[in-house]
């Protein structure tokens, strides 16, 4: 009888296939694979399905992995290492994901513009706007007669818009899969998460409007908020230390050790993994995006924790012995 397997397991399962794809894998690779699928039932079981998946490409629907595939290709933004990590993490996913499609990547992947992780990317519009696309991030833009729209898709983007030079007002949005924020002359970054997508305004003003509400909300500069699909959060000040990201630096202030290795874990490749009995550590301090290793170092100077690594992909922070 097959178990559930745990997802854990699972991605650590794709990081080894990744490492096994790339090319690079030394012979320590191999050996530890080997101990890694030696671990236990569940971790032989996550290796052998993942072998077969990958020796069963097929198995995908032919169109959707033939045109992901070739998009991915011409994608210079997209190393083969992410692609595979990518792909690899999806195959792992099971088959139950064919029957969510909201769920599927490859709209993500097929985007007008993407970054990968750890990567930022400034873009000029053709009216002017100027974008910073923040890591692993993907958007399509949409510039019509009547509008200027853009669909983010996934990760975070830095927003300053431009003067329209066209004879008709076209209002310049942002649609996420949990509603619009529509701006008014301003600059403003968005954010989409699981369950909302975060708003920050430094200049102007934003409107905010859910998908399934009636709710507008306007968010001033200096302010923050959120939207979900069926509401909107309080608006607050805003946070500058939110914005840093985009001189490559993250500030914390007093912030749980395991929420500053997941904003970490967005910039770099492969797992960062945080142990229970050091998670709820405070840490303050300026952590570079662009360097996670340095940060990495910092926080063990500076804590009581030790950072350790399998392979490059496989990084785990756990309790000093």
């Amino acid at each position: 009888m097959n178990h559930a397997i745990d997802p854990e397991i699972l991605g650590e399962a794709a990081d080894w296939l990744v490492q096994l794809q790339s090319g690079a894998a030394t012979d320590d690779d191999h050996r530890a694979i080997q101990l890694w699928r030696a671990r236990s039932a569940q971790h032989a079981q996550a290796w052998q399905r993942a072998e077969a998946i990958m020796g069963d490409f097929r198995s995908i629907p032919g169109s959707i992995a033939s045109d992901t595939i070739k998009r991915i290709g011409r994608n210079k933004s997209i190393g083969r290492r992410q692609a595979l990590n990518r792909i690899g993490l999806f195959l792992l996913a099971g088959p139950a994901i064919w029957m969510a499609q909201h769920k599927l990547p490859w709209q993500e992947w097929m985007a007008d513009q993407h970054t990968v992780v750890g990567e930022q990317k400034n873009l000029t519009l053709a009216d002017g706007t100027r974008l910073l696309i923040n890591t692993d991030s993907s958007l399509n833009i949409a510039f019509s007669a009547d509008e200027r729209r853009i669909n983010l898709l996934k990760g975070e983007v830095l927003i300053t818009t431009g003067h329209d030079a066209s004879s008709t007002y076209r209002p310049f949005i942002v649609q996420t899969r949990h509603g619009t924020a529509r701006a008014l002359g301003t600059r403003f970054s968005v954010r989409v998460e699981e369950r909302a997508s975060r708003l920050a305004v430094v200049e102007g003003a934003v409107e905010m409007r859910p998908t399934h509400s009636s709710t507008v909300v306007i968010v001033n500069a200096g302010e923050q908020s959120a939207f979900g699909s069926e509401g909107t959060a309080p608006v607050l000040p805003l946070d500058q230390a939110s914005l840093t990201w985009e001189n490559g630096m993250m500030v914390a202030k007093n912030m749980r050790l395991a929420d500053l290795l997941q904003e970490l874990g967005r910039y770099r490749q492969g797992v960062l993994r945080c142990h229970d009995a050091v998670a709820n550590l405070t840490v303050s301090g300026a952590f570079s995006l662009r360097d996670t290793d340095a940060s990495l170092r910092l926080l063990q100077n500076t804590l009581p924790i030790s950072v350790s690594s399998l392979t490059r992909y496989w990084v785990a922070v756990e309790p000093r012995g």
